[in-house]
Formats: C-alpha cells, sequence, structure tokens
C-alpha cells in the first residue's frame, strides 16, 4: 500500500469535513447540508457518463476506473539495484561469455523485460533489432499508462464541468419559481452543492491519482531504459567498470555513492 497516496486521500477529505463542522452547534445538520443525492447524480454520474463517451470502449473505461488501485499500490523501483544487477552480469559475460547469461536470466531474474532482452543478446539477434524490439515494447507499454492517465485527467476535467451544470439546472429551477422569497437561500445552496461536487472531483481523487500514475509511468521508463542502455552495452563487450558509469548518468548524483564499483580490470 502506497502510503502518501492513502494519507493525501484520507486527509483531504478530512480536512473539508473539518472545514465543514467547525464553528457549529450541531454537527449532523452541518454535515447534511453538503448532502444532495440528485446534485451527486449530475455531477458525479454526468462526469462518468461524459468519460465513459470519450474513451474507445467500455473495457478502457472500466480498465481506467481499477486503475486507481495501481496509485494506492506501492511498487518499487530501485534504480541502483537495477545497476548493480546490470553490472554483475556484465562481469559474468565477460568472464565467460554471452551464452551464460542464459542460465542468469532463467534462474535469477524475474524481470520479464529485462529476460526478455537477454534472452535476445544470447540468440545472437543484432544489437540494432534488440533496441528496436526493446524499444517498441517500452513504446506501446507507456502508450498504455498514458491511456490510463489520460482517462482521469478527462474525468477531472468533466467534473467542475458537470458541476457548472447542475448549479445552472438548480438556478434554473430557483428563478423559475420566486414567489417564495425564503426558499432562496437554502435552494441557491442546493444548486451550489453541484459545484462543490465537481471541484472536489478533480482535485481530490482525479488529478491527484494522474498526477500519481505520471510518477509511477516516469520511474518504470527510467527503469526500463537503463535496462535497454545496460544489456546492448554488454552486447557490446564494453568494460563492466565503463557501463557502470554510464549507468550511473541515469541517476541522482546522491544515489550513485551507494553504488559500488562491479567492474572487471580495464
Amino acid at each position: 500500500m502506497d502510503l502518501s497516496t492513502l494519507i493525501g486521500v484520507i486527509a483531504g477529505i478530512g480536512l473539508c469535513i473539518f472545514g465543514m463542522v467547525y464553528g457549529q452547534e450541531n454537527v449532523m445538520k452541518a454535515l447534511s447540508s453538503f448532502l444532495h443525492a440528485p446534485s451527486a447524480l449530475i455531477t458525479f454520474g454526468g462526469a462518468l457518463a461524459a468519460t465513459l463517451t470519450m474513451s474507445p470502449s467500455i473495457g478502457d473505461f472500466v480498465k481506467g476506473l481499477k486503475s486507481f488501485g495501481i496509485a494506492l499500490k506501492k511498487v518499487e523501483y530501485d534504480e541502483t539495484e537495477k545497476i548493480k544487477q546490470i553490472i554483475d552480469l556484465s562481469n559474468v559475460a565477460r568472464k565467460e561469455g554471452l551464452l551464460a547469461l542464459e542460465e542468469a536470466a532463467n534462474s535469477s531474474i524475474d524481470d520479464e523485460f529485462m529476460k526478455k532482452g537477454i534472452l535476445l543478446i544470447v540468440d545472437g539477434t543484432d544489437p540494432e533489432f534488440v533496441r528496436r524490439i526493446l524499444e517498441t515494447e517500452l513504446e506501446c507499454i507507456e502508450n498504455r499508462h498514458k491511456s490510463v492517465i489520460s482517462f482521469w485527467e478527462n474525468l477531472a476535467s468533466m467534473g467542475p464541468a458537470w458541476g457548472m451544470i447542475g448549479t445552472l439546472i438548480g438556478l434554473v429551477l430557483m428563478l423559475a419559481d420566486l414567489q417564495d422569497i425564503g426558499s432562496v437561500g437554502p435552494n441557491m445552496a442546493v444548486a451550489l452543492i453541484t459545484t462543490f461536487y465537481g471541484s472536489l472531483l478533480a482535485n481530490w481523487i482525479c488529478l491527484p491519482t494522474a498526477a500519481k500514475l505520471k510518477e509511477k509511468n516516469s520511474a518504470e521508463v527510467m527503469i526500463k531504459t537503463i535496462v535497454v542502455e545496460g544489456l546492448l552495452s554488454i552486447q557490446a563487450g564494453e568494460n563492466p567498470r565503463v557501463i557502470e558509469e554510464k549507468l550511473k548518468s541515469f541517476i541522482d548524483p546522491t544515489a550513485r555513492e551507494s553504488l559500488t564499483s562491479g567492474g572487471g580490470e580495464a
């Protein structure tokens, strides 16, 4: 579980609730003032309906909704450990040859992307084809991620829009019957609730989720880019120390100190 996401979601709604009840004598009455089923139906239902319209298919729409679980899931992307793993492989290839990498790929590597690259190298695939195959797969992975991210960005844009539509509906109904002046205030409050719901949907759930998924996408792309460059360097027969220095350029300078040189003899 990604605690930062979970804490952020809980803290966001908690602060809203605090603002609703602060200074109010009747807490339940204050909270009930922000609950209005027709307004929720217009805002949340309308935003979801519009997002469904923008989705390529119902399956993509459902997939987009399920991706909220990815934002809550903690995924570790350790660049330094991946570089160490590549350096170890480069030492094996330097001492025993490229064919020895097949055993390592089948026994100690869980990363399917990395394993695929190693097996391509072991099979004697031309380096240019190896790069093309791996970069094509990486591009397809990134495109799938961007599709899910765009789902949340679309939903974020539809939330406030449908909130305003709900407000306009409420205002029209209120202005159509102004005989009871005393009802104008309560009716205005109900009309504005949809705007509140729309802003809440966009800024509490959708935009933070999209930002979290973007961060996870960037981390995964970085790891896979390191793998591509590392494996191609191994295939080219580069010195492990040279490979290490090359891959260090991908990571933060403060993280480079944790890397111990795994290079062989120059």
